[in-house]
């Protein structure tokens, strides 16, 4: 068996791509919650979130850690469809689970399928992009750990839908995002972690791209545009931040209404009796004479 090196360059790989991750996924909670009562445009936004988690804050940060990767006597490098394609399924799986989840009435439900959708197809991801690998090793997996990241994966989308839901302010977005930065990078090392390598001296040299000539490239403009424009998203302004979608639990189920209560009409007020106002005087016929009462 080959030894595997992680961390080849140290600790700047894994922590840059965790940095990444989280910048990514800041950028795609901005998104989504400018689209989650957004009037106009919902749809764009919802793009552009997916584009920011899956490209940016899954991808990117996988072949962050893959420039740190190393089979100590083997060569690698990288399939360029593959690679790409990768990135597009990051894209296009995350963008379903917005899609899912992000309604007017969000239901526990669609979040648990969305986020199963979403975990699996990272979880895809990662596994094509590691199939995007080409070596002159003969590289197997550790059936058990691979389903333990794609455990991973599912719970991590669910958890990121759910924020993308649920959070408002731009502290409880950047707790958010390092949280979700955590969980993509959890998944991503402990796929890593099932992989083992063992020597193949007849392999012929792999075909494909070096790390440093494909990704490098790749990752550093995606990185300075993921940087530019989330520092554009934060400057525009969110519409009806307060207000939060309530999620139940089917969409069958909508907010209860309030029994009516049967009341009985008021009946109509009786006309005002009229009254006559009269004036009375004492009028006296002559001296020493009786009054008398006159009424007008």
């Amino acid at each position: 068996m080959l030894d595997i090196y992680h961390f080849s360059y140290g600790w700047i790989t894994p922590v840059l791509a965790y940095f990444m991750s989280v910048t990514g996924c800041l950028l795609g909670l901005q998104c989504a919650a400018r689209g989650r009562n957004a009037v106009e445009g919902r749809v764009s936004w919802l793009v552009g979130a997916a584009i920011a988690i899956g490209g940016t804050g899954i991808w990117v940060m996988h072949f962050i850690a893959m420039l740190g990767f190393s089979i100590r006597g083997a060569e690698i490098r990288f399939d360029i469809p593959l690679t790409l394609f990768s990135a597009l399924t990051a894209m296009v799986v995350v963008g379903i689970g917005l899609f899912m989840v992000n309604k007017p009435q969000p239901t526990l439900r669609s979040l648990l399928a969305g986020g199963t959708i979403t975990g699996l197809g990272v979880g895809t991801m990662h596994y094509t992009g590691m199939y995007a690998m080409k070596s002159t090793a003969t590289v197997s997996y550790d059936a058990k750990i691979v389903a333990l990241s794609m455990v991973i994966a599912v719970v991590a989308s669910i958890v990121a839908l759910w924020f993308t839901l649920r959070v408002k302010g731009f502290l409880a977005t950047v707790g958010a995002a390092i949280i979700m930065g955590v969980a993509v990078c959890g998944m991503h090392y402990t796929g890593m972690a099932a992989m083992h390598a063992h020597s193949d001296h007849h392999a012929a040299p792999p075909a494909g791209s070096g790390a440093m000539d494909l990704l490098a490239p790749l990752i550093g403009v995606s990185s300075i545009v993921t940087m530019l424009v989330l520092i554009s998203v934060s400057l525009t302004e969110i519409e009806n931040e307060e207000a939060l979608p309530r999620m139940w639990l089917t969409s069958r189920r909508g907010p209860r209404s309030r029994p009516q209560r049967d009341v009985a009409p008021v009946p109509p007020m009786p006309p005002h009796p009229y009254v006559e106002h009269h004036t009375e005087e004492l009028v006296y016929d002559g001296v020493g004479a009786w009054p008398r009462r006159v009424v007008d």
